[in-house]
């Protein structure tokens, strides 16, 4: 099975991480949701990450609580503490962290430093395409 490294190195545009500052608007964190057809962002305070905001923390936390999205602070209603994953660790292991979590979105982190973000989607992806081969290879083997 592959690991994080591989699923991150396989991202298009080079698995770009987009990232809000906690003080903005949550307007302006939607917006750029948006812009960039993503579903959550990483909130980061001068290079270290301190949460994340996903569509889901807006659905709960902004419209079924009736606060303006001009006028709340992306901290306000941003997930922290964050999980995250190491790029050894395996799709396997992430796929039960998010199932466990309920989390759609995993920030990768080594040594310290943020080196791209996953989600349930590029795991799903890495697991199709695994299989994939493996029944090719089967097939190549009865063949044979």
């Amino acid at each position: 099975m592959a690991n994080v490294a591989s699923v991150l190195k396989d991202k298009p545009a080079g698995g770009t991480v987009y990232a809000v500052d906690p003080d903005s608007p949550v307007l302006e964190a939607i917006k750029r949701m948006a812009d960039h057809g993503v579903g959550a962002l990483l909130v980061m305070k001068d290079d270290k990450l301190v949460g994340v905001l996903s569509e889901r923390d807006y659905a709960r936390k902004v419209i079924l609580m009736g606060r303006a999205s001009a006028s709340t602070a992306v901290r306000e209603i941003m997930s922290s503490p964050v999980m995250y994953v190491r790029p050894t660790q395996t799709v396997e292991e992430c796929m039960a962290l998010m199932t466990d979590k309920r989390l759609r979105h995993l920030p990768v982190m080594d040594g310290g430093r943020l080196v791209g973000v996953i989600s349930i989607g590029d795991l799903v992806k890495q697991v199709i395409a695994d299989q994939r081969f493996t029944i090719e290879q089967l097939e190549h083997y009865i063949n044979g």
